[in-house]
């Protein structure tokens, strides 16, 4: 099995191109992008008007399935409708409905300054919604073996510098939202985490990702979800990512 290979950098706004174009090249990977897609718009505000802000949207293809929302990215990309970073929101005081990203606050290298502008931006009933790597016992094991990010559970909130893709730690999201929970309500006193759900991780395994071919055909990927469903009670345990809704109050 051949490891895919990337032309450009990971801190090349090229690179996000290849990834994005491997995503939608693959059924497999594409499948589980589109379905946590849609964890993230089963909680957005139904009765909030506003923007809709997707972070980090250089390697994903969210308006393919939600076509209203507004995209960014920290890199220059012809496809996205803003370049900034997350820790400067050029938006108006409480005109955002909602705030989405896929493993994106990872990278942030001081996420209390994305708070604090996400807490500026969102109207009252907005929301952040995210998907993250997450703190297990299988999921320490793995992104600390087989993964190329650093995964540091006992790190502060902010990242040494380096490249906006290139430098990260998986275990951020997990860090701010569980293990330092009550710092954050303190931090952030009109935030307040709804939900952390962790999630399965059977099928983006099998998936690939990013560096590697499908491990099993496409029309087996419902069959590995009914798997997934008779395994939840065990998903805190073996999880990998972990889904996190976030509310203005």
């Amino acid at each position: 099995m051949k490891k895919h290979s990337f032309q450009h950098d990971l801190d090349h706004p090229l690179r996000s191109v290849e990834h994005r174009d491997l995503i939608l090249k693959k059924a497999y990977l594409k499948k589980t992008y589109v379905e946590w897609y849609q964890r993230l718009i089963r909680d957005l505000p139904t009765d909030l008007e506003g923007m809709k802000l997707e972070i980090g949207s250089g390697g994903g293809f969210l308006p393919e399935i939600l076509p209203d929302v507004v995209t960014s990215d920290i890199l220059k990309l012809d496809y996205c409708d803003y370049c900034f970073s997350a820790e400067k929101l050029p938006f108006e005081d409480e005109s955002l409905s909602a705030i989405m990203m896929v493993n994106v606050l990872h990278h942030i290298p001081t996420p209390e300054l994305f708070f604090k502008e996400a807490e500026r931006c969102l109207k009252k009933g907005g929301k952040i919604l995210i998907i993250e790597p997450t703190k297990t016992l299988l999921s320490s094991f793995f992104y600390k073996n087989f993964h190329h990010e650093p995964f540091d559970t006992k790190a502060n909130w902010k990242l040494s510098e380096g490249g906006p893709l290139s430098h990260s730690n998986q275990a951020m999201p997990w860090i701010i939202l569980k293990r330092d929970k009550e710092n954050f309500k303190q931090k952030f006193p009109n935030l307040e985490i709804k939900k952390y759900k962790r999630l399965m991780p059977i099928n983006n395994v099998l998936s690939g990702g990013l560096s590697w071919p499908a491990l099993v055909p496409f029309w087996s990927y419902r069959f590995f979800s009914f798997i997934e469903f008779i395994h939840l009670p065990v998903v805190n345990l073996v999880a990998l990512f972990a889904f996190a809704e976030i509310e203005k109050k």
